[in-house]
């Protein structure tokens, strides 16, 4: 073969082989855990409260990527009775008939649309309290924004979650592993003991309910990669799976 006949053959294959390469963008899936045995053993109502963590299409929010392009895709669930009329994470009392959510790390006030891609229907909330805690979930709606869009009876439904607006003044992001909820305060101090003599900051929050629960929470991170480095560690050295990266609230 001639030279100048080989170099061109060799520029159509080169640029053959560019066209077809392709970049694959790979989400990790946590995986599936087992209850603490700390935690209630009986089987969640319908209406569950603001305690779970799921499975998003995108990293944790954190204030480096959060904007309004942010969006997440799982499940919804909703919360009702026995949280009505209690105080939620961020002070106010939560009003089930208002357009509210839980979310585990974005900040309180962030307004994000939520679409039941089932039927296409979406509502705006407000986010106001920390949750949910169950793998696979990403949002828990008020009794009010769950009716919304068709979710009472289902209970739960496949969403999208999209930010609308971020509050005003956006406080720096800090993050804690958050290892478990437990009915007993005294339980949940030794195990907040036992946290911080190995992983040095650990604290006790309490979720006001029926009944009270104590969440322990363990690190004071400044992003959520180092977090969920926080979160892996904890779960080879002690075993504990029942782990979730959450935002800490002031």
């Amino acid at each position: 073969m001639k030279p100048a006949i080989a170099l061109a053959v060799g520029a159509v294959l080169a640029l053959s082989g560019c066209a077809h390469r392709r970049t694959a963008r790979k989400v990790p899936v946590p995986p599936p855990r087992p209850a603490a045995a700390s935690e209630p053993t009986t089987p969640a109502p319908v209406s569950t409260p603001a305690t779970s963590a799921g499975n998003t299409s995108r990293p944790a929010p954190t204030a480096g990527n959060l904007g309004l392009s942010y969006t997440e895709t799982g499940v919804a669930s909703w919360y009702g009775h026995p949280y009505h009329g209690r105080p939620a994470a961020n002070g106010e009392i939560y009003d089930m008939e208002k357009l509210t959510a839980a979310h585990r790390t974005l900040p309180f006030d962030t307004v994000v649309r939520v679409t039941n891609l089932t039927n296409e229907k979406s509502v705006e909330v407000r986010i106001n309290d920390r949750g949910p805690f169950i793998d696979g979930r990403i949002i828990d709606l008020s009794h009010a924004a769950a009716r919304s869009i068709d979710m009472i009876g289902p209970g739960t439904a496949q969403v999208r979650m999209d930010i609308v607006k971020l509050p005003d003044l956006l406080p720096p992001a800090l993050f804690a592993v958050q290892i478990g909820a437990f009915r007993e305060r005294a339980n949940a101090e030794r195990e907040r003991a036992r946290m911080e003599s190995r992983y040095g900051s650990a604290r006790l929050v309490r979720r006001e309910g029926d009944p009270v629960l104590w969440r322990v929470l363990v690190g004071r991170e400044k992003t959520e990669d180092a977090a969920g480095t926080l979160k892996s560690r904890i779960r080879s050295e002690t075993g504990e799976k029942n782990a979730f990266i959450v935002r800490l609230d002031s």
